[in-house]
């Protein structure tokens, strides 16, 4: 999830854990910073951006090295404001607020290595679009609340807030089931051959959800809005090289994001450039990951430090097609 969610989701756990054992704003700010800790990974440079993208969420994330590093930044914390007496309250604190941010990225389909050092493997469950009002505001508002009023109603309220934005995020998993049954579903009576699909939310809410089903030569893209009228989802198809990963064996980013992607990804030569695309993250034509990853010379391939080709389409086209989409008017995506 985006860096305000996490710092906020952080605030609020730190809030409700401490109590009135401390000051309000004590627990909301160490919370807000252990929320945010596992993200200044993206700060670090590791040499190109396939690198930079598939090493983030990584070590950083890994449930096991927040729990070793949670008794530390309490026993600081504890130390710095001289209450020695609420280490224990302020390790569960902090391991909660640390815990939590990976867990709360694997809603997203980016891919998060929880695991690590044992296993490398991104977890992505995709029910949830990285930025969400619905989900963010409340925790936000609730920790506004907790800051300002000195009852406990203001804790009740962060505490209320916390509860909703668990509710939200079960939400986002019942209603991404009840996408994937009926897109395979659709799939199954038009007897449509592909090999795997994924359904995730578009921008910003979880009533529209974006249909990506991969196929031998191509893949389709669709959308689904629980508003839409009763109806096959209507997939455009757009064609890709897929024979391009023998001609680019042995390229490492190219291995590397075939991997990162789970296998929702294309090929294309644009321009004498061997041309990768998550298909994850965006929507056509407009993606956030694409990198140029080798050049053409003659019949063969040069591998070339990756170089990045993305863009995040045009919003001025986007949100109003979104909207009307929410409310399940029948129009085209903007291409």
């Amino acid at each position: 999830m985006d860096s305000l969610s996490q710092l906020v989701l952080g605030a609020a756990i730190g809030v409700a854990v401490m109590g009135r054992r401390t000051a309000v704003w004590k627990a909301a700010l160490w919370g807000g910073i252990a929320g945010t800790i596992p993200d200044l990974d993206a700060l670090l440079d590791f040499g190109d951006p396939v690198r930079n993208m598939t090493y983030h969420r990584a070590e950083s994330h890994g449930l096991f090295y927040l729990t070793l590093l949670a008794p530390l930044l309490a026993w600081l914390v504890s130390k710095l404001h001289g209450e020695a007496a609420l280490f224990k309250r302020w390790c569960v604190a902090l391991w909660l607020a640390l815990f939590t941010h990976p867990l709360l990225d694997w809603f997203t389909i980016y891919g998060t290595q929880l695991m690590q050092p044992f296993s490398e493997h991104p977890y992505g469950l995709g029910s949830m679009f990285i930025v969400d009002p619905l989900y963010t505001l409340p925790l936000l508002l609730g920790v506004i609340i907790a800051l300002s009023m000195r009852q406990f109603a203001g804790l009740r309220w962060n505490a209320v807030a916390l509860g909703f934005s668990c509710m939200y995020l079960a939400w986002s998993v019942v209603a991404q089931a009840h996408v994937e049954r009926f897109v395979r579903a659709q799939l199954q009576t038009q007897s449509q051959g592909y090999s795997l699909f994924f359904v995730t939310p578009t921008p910003l809410n979880t009533l529209v959800w974006r249909v990506v089903v991969m196929n031998e030569q191509s893949y389709s893209e669709g959308f689904y809005s629980f508003f839409d009228k009763s109806g096959p989802i209507k997939l455009d198809s757009f064609d890709h090289q897929p024979q391009l990963i023998n001609d680019l064996k042995g390229n490492w980013a190219t291995e590397r994001m075939a991997w990162f992607t789970n296998g929702f990804y294309s090929l294309r030569e644009v321009k004498g450039e061997a041309i990768l695309t998550d298909l994850r993250m965006g929507q056509e034509p407009g993606y956030v990951f694409q990198f140029a990853l080798a050049q053409r010379e003659g019949n063969a391939w040069k591998e070339i430090t990756p170089i990045a080709r993305g863009n995040r389409g045009d919003p001025a086209k986007a949100l109003p097609w979104l909207w009307a989409r929410i409310k399940g008017q029948d129009v085209p995506p903007p291409r």
